[in-house]
């Protein structure tokens, strides 16, 4: 018996530090980063939001990523304005975009273990109410107790029906766009 309950004393410890490490469940990112660049003979253009929401559900391999349309800022407010427009994405109508997708090697990744791997993405991008599959690559880096996902995408606007045909837009935004999305969970609880 006492053997039992020494063995019990050393064990316990050590269980309660793995299943303190281990991430469980869904975690959350109120700070998460997403820019947006269109590169044209005329310009370039980029923006930033850094007031993405974001879940990691580390059990399943869900991300979603709830983006309020009207908090990407750009350099100059005339490109803001013209964003936010009804001619450019309604931002008033549609306040959000949401990209919700599923890693599809979630075996891949040790989130017990500090280091960057690599992993694959399928979901869907929703912006103004049009949907379309998206299926991209990504990373997932650990250190300590945070967890960082970051992606790049390449959106063609026409797909979303953000399309123009004449004046400036037509020369100044691209077709396809670089959108680049990072966010940091913390296993601890501190997001």
């Amino acid at each position: 018996m006492k053997k039992i309950i020494r063995t019990l004393s050393l064990l316990l410890p050590f269980l309660g530090i793995l299943a303190f490490n281990m991430p469980n469940g869904k975690l959350v990112s109120k700070s998460g980063h997403i820019n947006f660049f269109s590169h044209t003979v005329a310009e370039d253009i980029s923006s930033n939001n850094y007031k993405v929401v974001s879940t990691l559900d580390v059990s399943t391999g869900e991300v979603v990523f709830s983006v309020p349309m009207q908090s990407f800022e750009f350099e100059k407010a005339l490109m803001q304005k013209h964003f936010n427009s009804k001619d450019f994405l309604n931002t008033k109508q549609y306040p959000k975009a949401k990209f919700v997708d599923k890693i599809t090697n979630l075996g891949d990744v040790d989130f017990t273990k500090d280091g960057a791997y690599q992993t694959n993405v399928s979901g869907e991008l929703t912006i103004m109410e049009t949907t379309q599959s998206i299926q991209e690559s990504g990373t997932i880096t650990i250190k300590g107790s945070e967890i960082i996902v970051e992606t790049k995408l390449q959106v063609v606007l026409a797909d979303y029906k953000i399309a123009f045909t004449d004046g400036k837009p037509s020369t100044n935004i691209a077709k396809t766009i670089d959108v680049t999305a990072k966010s940091v969970y913390s296993s601890d609880g501190d997001s």
